[in-house]
C-alpha cells in the first residue's frame, strides 16, 4: 500500500543547474513553447524541436543530483512500496541518485520514441529529423516527453495512490500545469495530509495542511530526516 506520494517539479532539480520555465535567460525563455513543446510546433519544424531538446539532453547529462534527490532517494530504499515518486521532470537525476523507481509522468529527455509504433529506447546525445526508428525503420522518432496538448503518462497508476495515501508532498512544483497541479486536491478528498517543499509559494500553497519554504537541497532532506526518525 501506498503510504506516501512524492510530486516533484522542477525546483528539485534547479539547484542542480537545470533552470525552470520561468528562468530569465534559460532555455525556455528563448524558445516559445509553441514552437518546442508542442506536437504542432514538431509537424512545423522538427529540426528545432531536436535541437532545443538535444540541448537539454547535453545539460542534463553534464547536471548531478543534488541533496534532495539523494534524500528521496534514501527515502525510496527505506520505505519500499509504500512510496511512489512522481516527477514532472524530464531528468533522469532522481534515478542517478540512486533511487529504484521513478514515475515520469512527462517522459524523460534521456528516452526517444517512434511516433510511427511507439517503441521506445534510450536516445542517442544528439536526434535528428531522420534518424531511423530502431524498430520499424521509420524517420518519425522524437524525445520520449510529454509536450503541451498531449496526455501525460501513468495517471492510472498515479490516482490509485493518490487514494489510498496517507501524505501527499508537492516538491518544487509552481501548481500551474494539470493535472499535476490538482494532485493535492485529490490525494485531500481521500483524507491525506498534505505538504508543500518549495522555494517560493505555489500557486495553490495556502490551501496545503502544511508548507516549508527554502532551498529543496536543505528543506528535503530535513524533512527526510524526520520521517526516517518517526518510523
Amino acid at each position: 500500500m501506498t503510504r506516501i506520494v512524492v510530486l516533484s517539479g522542477a525546483g528539485l532539480s534547479a539547484e542542480s543547474g537545470l533552470g525552470t520555465f520561468r528562468d530569465a535567460g534559460g532555455l525556455w525563455a528563448r524558445y516559445p513553447l509553441e514552437d518546442v513543446a508542442t506536437p504542432q510546433g514538431f509537424a512545423r519544424d522538427p529540426a528545432l524541436v531536436h535541437d532545443f531538446y538535444n540541448a537539454r539532453r547535453e545539460n542534463c547529462i553534464a547536471a548531478a543530483p543534488n541533496a534532495a534527490h539523494a534524500a528521496l532517494a534514501r527515502l525510496a530504499h527505506v520505505l519500499g512500496p509504500e512510496l511512489l515518486l512522481v516527477t514532472q521532470n524530464i531528468d533522469d537525476l532522481l534515478e542517478r541518485a540512486g533511487a529504484p523507481e521513478v514515475v515520469h509522468m512527462h517522459g524523460e529527455v534521456m528516452r526517444a520514441l517512434c511516433g510511427a509504433c511507439e517503441h521506445r529506447w534510450d536516445a542517442p546525445r544528439a536526434m535528428h529529423p531522420g534518424d531511423p526508428c530502431p524498430a520499424c525503420g521509420a524517420a518519425a522518432t522524437r524525445p520520449d516527453v510529454v509536450w503541451f496538448g498531449e496526455y501525460p503518462y501513468h495517471l492510472d497508476r498515479i490516482a490509485a495512490a493518490l487514494a489510498e495515501c496517507a501524505l501527499f508532498v508537492s516538491i518544487g512544483t509552481s501548481g500551474s500545469v494539470y493535472p499535476a497541479a490538482g494532485f493535492f486536491a485529490e490525494a485531500a478528498g481521500h483524507g491525506a495530509r498534505t505538504l508543500e517543499l518549495n522555494l517560493d509559494p505555489s500557486e495553490n500553497s495556502g490551501r496545503f495542511d502544511e508548507a516549508r519554504l527554502g532551498p529543496a537541497a536543505r528543506i528535503v532532506p530535513d524533512w527526510v530526516d524526520e520521517v526516517l526518525a518517526a518510523g
